[in-house]
């Protein structure tokens, strides 16, 4: 016995105390090893000890190994796509345009034998950058490269590979903001001094946006410049979730000519797809609030199956699983058939003294829409000034609903006064309770 436990916490401890009442398993061994094959999820191995004995299947699922995050995918071209593009700087006064004139051949030679060379190394020499073997040290680089040639001030830089902040600016739903980088470009400099490190932009940017920047002579620049397809420097892409999937929404390509400009533009995208935000968020609570009611009703389940546990403790190893068994008869069963006549009688009654439904037209009409437990969606209209009571009789009298329950709001969450426990006093109105023209309300399973 203490061989088995010498090397258990405490609660690992109980828990295979427990097992073993629950079980009559006489090896202590034999129950631990049942107790690890299912992580230490005593309820799980208790039912699967009992599936075993009857030769049921087994209830207990060992989750699948995590998988290494990937990136999500990116609609380069979605509907609506804002490009904005910034022509080059056109020469100004006669001597400009003489010189632009006559080197314009001699860029055109350059540019068509540089091209050439570069398509002939290439050929019998891989381009290095398709190989990325660490992109966050290529992300590091250029940060420290950028601050040491531009200074402190500048926008904060996210810490991490593309694939990282396309995952974080979903799972914030985050506008997320990319900058490329080509050091080659004649307007990079001017670029970076003037737009990207100005005072205006760095506040923008800081409080609005999640910002990733890398040099396109990097791997992991080189890698997301092929992704992203992008025709003139310097470059910025928004990227933002928009139906379910992130999107680049704006593209903004040439020589920015001034911060305030631009940050005017990143404003007037955001507003354009703040929209695909707000559902979003919507969608998140909503799924959210579904979670903690399961939460909820888990907790429930484990602190009945806790008192079930302790009160076990109680009987002899031979009558532990009948009396367990006639209990849930006696509750499930008998119970049923002693009340069901009762409620149905109860039912009816209430649903001939329910007041009739008001108007679509009637300015004091509330338009109630209940999410039940079964999934489905069930609505009805009361008038402001009638009490709660009304609500709580017409979720008891349908029959998709429990008959033990309770009304939930959405957001804030908060449990309604609904059932009329006192009969010399009704719970309060609609209008008490603060609930608007149009509400969704939740029922909650108490017995679930």
């Amino acid at each position: 016995m203490d061989d088995v436990q010498d090397d258990l916490n405490p609660e690992q401890t109980e828990k295979l105390l427990q097992f073993q009442d629950l079980t009559g398993i006489d090896h202590m061994q034999r129950c631990r090893q049942i107790l690890e094959g299912h992580d230490w999820n005593i309820e799980a191995a208790v039912q699967d000890t009992f599936n075993e004995q009857e030769g049921a299947p087994t209830v207990f699922h060992r989750p699948p190994p995590r998988q290494e995050e990937r990136a999500p995918q990116v609609n380069l071209q979605p509907a609506n796509q804002r490009v904005i593009l910034y022509p080059g700087r056109r020469p100004q006064g006669i001597f400009q345009w003489t010189y632009y004139l006559l080197t314009m051949p001699i860029r055109f030679v350059w540019t068509t034998i540089f091209d050439i060379l570069r398509s002939f190394v290439n050929f019998f020499r891989p381009d290095p950058r398709r190989f990325v073997t660490d992109p966050l040290r290529d992300v590091v680089n250029f940060i420290s490269s950028f601050e040491s040639r531009y200074g402190q001030v500048h926008p904060v830089f996210y810490q991490g590979t593309y694939s990282q902040a396309l995952n974080d600016a979903k799972k914030e739903l985050r506008f997320l903001l990319v900058y490329l980088h080509s050091e080659d470009h004649q307007n990079t400099d001017q670029f970076c001094r003037e737009v990207l490190c100005s005072e205006n932009f760095v506040n923008f940017v800081n409080v609005h946006m999640l910002f990733w920047a890398c040099n396109t002579s990097s791997p992991e620049g080189y890698r997301v410049s092929q992704a992203l397809r992008e025709h003139a420097y310097p470059f910025l892409a928004v990227i933002v979730l928009r139906d379910n999937k992130m999107s680049v929404v704006a593209r903004i390509e040439g020589s920015v000519t001034g911060s305030v400009e631009l940050v005017e533009r990143l404003e007037q995208v955001m507003a354009e797809n703040e929209t695909s935000l707000t559902t979003a968020r919507a969608e998140r609570a909503e799924r959210s609030f579904n979670q903690s009611l399961r939460q909820q009703q888990d907790e429930a389940y484990l602190e009945s199956l806790r008192a079930d546990q302790e009160k076990a403790k109680t009987f002899s190893r031979g009558s532990k699983r009948a009396a367990v068994l006639g209990k849930i008869v006696f509750v499930v069963v008998g119970s049923s058939l002693c009340t069901q006549r009762e409620r149905e009688q109860k039912k009816s009654e209430l649903e001939r003294v329910l007041p009739l439904e008001p108007e679509a037209s009637d300015p004091d009409a509330i338009r109630i829409m209940l999410k039940i437990p079964n999934g489905n969606r069930i609505e009805r209209r009361f008038h402001r000034s009638q009490s709660l009571k009304w609500l709580y009789y017409y979720v008891f009298c349908h029959k998709d609903c429990p008959d033990d329950f309770q009304i939930v709001t959405n957001y804030p969450r908060r449990t309604l006064p609904c059932e009329p426990n006192d009969p010399n006093k009704d719970p309060p109105s609609f209008a008490d309770v603060g609930l608007g023209k149009s509400e969704l309300l939740f029922v909650f399973d108490n017995e679930a």
